[in-house]
């Protein structure tokens, strides 16, 4: 029997995709005025530390202002209701949840990108002209190698250990994966300053971020003995605390934000590894020496 197009399931709209670009001129729509642009972000997302990191890093602060977010997204799939308007603006009748980051354009009111690896370059690109060289020339490939690595060998196989529902064999393989990783980055600190030499870059925001969120986030599905496995890499931490003293990174640490976030849409059991921080991230950042607030743990560090 034919199916008629009136009784056909409607496919899904596919959500419209927000990455838009800064260019170097007027030619190209968006183009790099200082106070043009603005950045929605919310630092327990890690996309949205990474940016804020980079913001810092180039002295972006009366370029390109900052509207901060709540760490908890008040609305479903982890939308911010705050940037509705944005969005309805940029896409009518935008049916996507209205999420961070966001880059917007002050002039017209619309989203240019939501995109956070594309924002991060076109601050560096567009607006760091005598600033830090966060990707210098002919880097690309490599720097783009150390955030597959962060996001797959640190993030997705800390993700993959910790989960209640995987087999016992499935989260050691994972957990074999993360260590690699670890050693290997671990190998590199122990011979150069930064991840890709002697100057700190992107791939350095990278993996601090990825760190970050090993001990303040995918550490509370592992157990204890994992979790000092995990810090058995004293270079890969010495360089996790230096980098958070320094004013570009640690400021924007946001640890309570973080946890609430995590805490609140995380559905995974809860394990022993959560009583063993790995570092008092606190105790690292600029101008503040008390640890963050918090239930009583053991700390590595």
């Amino acid at each position: 029997m034919p199916v008629h197009a009136l009784n056909a399931v409607p496919s899904p709209r596919p959500l419209p995709v927000f990455r838009g670009r800064i260019g170097c001129d007027a030619r190209s729509g968006h183009y790099a005025v200082p106070g043009r642009y603005r950045l929605h972000l919310s630092l327990s997302c890690p996309g949205a530390l990474r940016i804020a990191v980079v913001h810092s890093l180039l002295g972006l602060a009366d370029v390109c202002p900052v509207t901060l977010l709540p760490a908890v997204p008040d609305g479903p799939d982890g939308e911010h209701s705050a940037l509705r308007p944005l969005y309805e603006a940029s896409a009518h009748r935008y049916p996507g949840a209205a999420v961070a980051p966001v880059l917007s354009d002050d002039w017209s009111g619309r989203i240019v990108s939501t995109h956070a690896p594309d924002i991060m370059r076109d601050l560096a690109r567009r607006f760091g002209g005598g600033r830090a060289v966060l990707y210098p020339e002919g880097a690309e490939a490599e720097i783009e190698g150390v955030a597959r690595l962060c996001a797959q060998g640190m993030d997705g196989a800390a993700q993959r250990a910790g989960r209640a529902d995987a087999d016992e064999a499935e989260r050691r393989d994972a957990l074999g994966s993360l260590l690699r990783t670890l050693r290997t980055l671990d190998a590199r600190l122990a011979r150069q300053e930064y991840v890709l030499g002697g100057e700190l870059t992107v791939a350095d925001v990278e993996l601090w971020v990825a760190l970050v969120r090993l001990d303040t986030v995918h550490r509370w599905h592992l157990d204890a003995g994992a979790v000092h496995r995990v810090a058995d890499h004293p270079h890969l931490w010495a360089y996790a605390r230096r980098l958070t003293a320094h004013p570009a990174f640690g400021p924007h640490l946001d640890l309570t934000g973080i946890a609430l976030r995590h805490h609140a849409h995380c559905r995974g059991l809860e394990a022993a590894g959560a009583a063993v921080q790995i570092l008092d991230w606190a105790s690292h950042v600029p101008d503040q020496g008390v640890s963050a607030d918090g239930q009583a743990s053991h700390v590595l560090d």
